[in-house]
């Protein structure tokens, strides 16, 4: 059964990168943004039954918008996406309610795991 995801990172190659590895393994890809605002708006507008949200953005970064997501909806199933060597903001972003996180440059069955796990 296909799951509504919203895709967040502000490089559109590593958008379609994970768009790709979602839509392969059978989940439904319903929108996606490039910053935190816009995810944010995203959100409001599609309430997505997952995010899969990039730490470092501009305007507005991931941990801010996780945070801004949760006040929309305290239940919001978010997972972090982040590069080597960034642990103390993957802890802060689970802090802010981050279910988990995926390491850049990720494997596709990590990827698939954690949304998985996530989903339940």
């Amino acid at each position: 059964m296909a799951k509504g995801i919203l895709v967040v990172d502000d490089a559109a190659f590593m958008r379609m990168m994970i768009k790709d590895v979602l839509t392969k393994n059978g989940f439904e890809v319903v929108g996606e943004a490039e910053n935190g605002a816009k995810a944010v708006d995203t959100y409001k507008e599609l309430s997505p039954e997952l995010v899969i949200m990039d730490i470092t953005m501009p305007e507005m970064d991931g941990i801010q918008a996780v945070k801004e997501v949760k006040k929309i909806n305290p239940d919001a199933k978010i997972i972090m996406c982040s590069a080597m060597g960034q642990q103390a903001m993957v802890i802060e972003a689970i802090q802010a309610g981050a279910k988990d996180f995926i390491v850049k440059p990720f494997q596709a069955d990590r990827v698939v795991e954690a949304v998985s796990k996530v989903l339940g």
